[in-house]
């Protein structure tokens, strides 16, 4: 159906932004904060997207899109880099309210370590695929940044925020992959696949919420030293 891409996009902010009216999290008063991130983030992932898609890193079915493209970029793909983060921001918002447990700082940095010592090799040795180097690349320089030269807090719940999107994450990648909506050219990553979906996206994943999540942090925390 040409508008599967679009109704997933759909599903996957609607509830989010109903919810951020509960007078709880109340996550509709941090909607100010998230923008100029999403912004930022959104810009610097689709410039990957397009370089993706030109050189066949991936490719979309016509069958499941409605056919409006920017820069050879499926309207519905430009939406997902708006949609899921909003949505991945809100489970942030709602873990921070609701669960006072986090990962003690020694945890976290055996964790950012683990992640970056990962990164590293997996770069190296897959350097000729776009995809996987692209991906880890990426994820080994936002986490030393973040971890060594930001030495930010907020790693703490973080993860644990990245661990329960997973939840929505194999839903919606499942669907993308499975149908599949998404077409991976296995030359360009390392042909791992978790069920249907590439290994490398759950990386990818993690360094857009991370991008997102840190400039949320910096906007709020802006805000709040100037008041």
């Amino acid at each position: 159906m040409k508008y599967t891409y679009l109704i997933i996009n759909v599903l996957t902010i609607i509830f989010p932004v109903m919810l951020s009216f509960d007078k709880r999290v109340a996550f509709a008063k941090s909607w100010k904060f998230i923008w100029p991130g999403m912004a930022i983030t959104g810009l610097l992932f689709l410039f990957w997207d397009v370089l993706f898609t030109i050189h066949g890193v991936w490719s979309f079915n016509d069958k499941y899109i409605i056919g409006l493209k920017f820069y050879g970029l499926p309207l519905e793909e430009i939406l997902f880099f708006l949609t899921v983060p909003f949505a991945c921001l809100f489970i942030y918002a709602c873990l921070n309210y609701y669960v006072k447990w986090q990962l003690n700082n020694i945890v976290t940095r055996m964790v950012s370590n683990l992640l970056i010592g990962l990164s590293v090799p997996l770069l190296v040795l897959n350097y000729t695929r776009l995809y996987t180097a692209v991906t880890f690349g990426l994820l080994a320089v936002l986490l030393v940044l973040l971890m060594y030269y930001f030495k930010v807090q907020w790693l703490t719940r973080f993860y644990m925020a990245f661990i329960v999107s997973l939840i929505p994450f194999y839903i919606v990648n499942g669907i993308l992959t499975a149908w599949p909506i998404v077409l991976y050219n296995n030359a360009q990553n390392m042909g791992i696949r978790v069920g249907t979906i590439p290994f490398e996206d759950h990386f990818y994943s993690m360094a857009l919420l991370l991008m997102n999540v840190g400039f949320f942090e910096y906007f709020k925390n802006r805000k709040a030293l100037a008041v």
